[in-house]
């Protein structure tokens, strides 16, 4: 958890207007987070914080790639990520979530760790059904062997016959 607190903007010393960081996601990064799916990445993150008189604008740039689990061969492969993201904060008495982009924290906060954000960020930005990509061929990058498999697999399925009578039934 030590890690994280790379992640902490210290907002109130900052004047008003754009300030840039940049931070390197990596594989450390996901090890501060118990149930993460993503193990391993490497994802530059460029951060504009823009400050306003009661109000900050946080503009993230996220490029990079992150490990994930090929839904169809279970092989690992490198998804290219990139995308942009806005989040604003403003100021009140509690805590609380507006919006999906907007949150309130208290005005006695001096920072913000924006280590969750990212980390939702980029677990968002990977698909549901997660397939390699196709190869200079086109033809698929998964593993042949498993792919032969699932094939066999599927061709020696022998259709219940009950299931063909109540395809019969006609339901209107």
């Amino acid at each position: 958890m030590d890690y994280l607190k790379n992640f902490v903007i210290p907002f109130v010393g900052l004047s008003t207007g754009d300030h840039e960081f940049e931070f390197l996601i990596d594989d450390k990064f996901f090890e501060c987070f118990e149930y993460s799916e993503i193990k391993r990445a490497h994802v530059n993150v460029n951060l504009n914080l823009k400050k306003h008189d009661r109000m900050l604008e946080f503009t993230f740039t996220m490029t990079g790639t992150l490990e994930v689990t090929c839904s169809r061969c279970l092989d690992q492969f490198d998804l290219p990520i990139e995308g942009e993201e806005v989040l604003f904060v403003k100021f009140g008495h509690e805590y609380k979530e507006e919006d999906d982009d907007v949150i309130v924290i208290p005005e006695t906060d001096s920072q913000i760790n924006i280590s969750p954000f990212i980390y939702d960020y980029l677990s968002l930005m990977v698909p549901f059904r997660v397939i390699h990509p196709e190869n200079e061929d086109g033809h698929s990058a998964c593993d042949p062997d498993v792919i032969s498999r699932i094939d066999k697999s599927s061709e020696q399925k022998e259709v219940d016959p009950r299931w063909d009578k109540l395809r019969d039934l006609n339901v209107e």
